[in-house]
């Protein structure tokens, strides 16, 4: 049997853990909702520009970090003309230098950490509570 001073440690337990991790729980419930509606990514053929606080949030649900990485660009194709050099004799242009445009993603370790205890807290909140 369990001692009222056990039963009054896992309720003070789940008390705090619930106080500090609720916002968190209930962040990722919202966000996910919003994922399933598609409401956090544009779509082809359609006119519907998402907030930017929706891909934001978006990404800090999936990846735990807001930085969006850069979009690549589809590659271009060259048209050729009949009768030109094969790309062997073509003469190449020259490449500009390559220099650090895009910025560096911030350390997304901390945030993982964070939910990974979210998780955590959220399973043994559910098991005392």
């Amino acid at each position: 049997m369990i001692s009222a001073t056990n039963l009054k440690a896992i309720r003070l337990t789940h008390h705090y853990l619930g106080v500090f991790f609720a916002p968190t729980i209930l962040f990722f419930a919202v966000t996910g909702g919003l994922q399933m509606f598609g409401l956090h990514e544009a779509s082809r053929g359609r006119s519907y520009l998402p907030p930017a606080i929706l891909v934001h949030l978006s990404q800090l649900h999936k990846n735990g970090t807001l930085y969006l990485p850069p979009r690549r660009e589809a590659p271009s194709a060259p048209s050729k003309a009949e009768g030109s050099m094969p790309d062997a004799l073509e003469p190449s242009a020259p490449k500009p230098p390559a220099t650090p445009s895009t910025p560096t993603a911030p350390n997304a370790l901390p945030m993982k950490i964070f939910f990974a205890a979210t998780a955590l807290a959220l399973v043994v909140s559910t098991c005392t509570g």
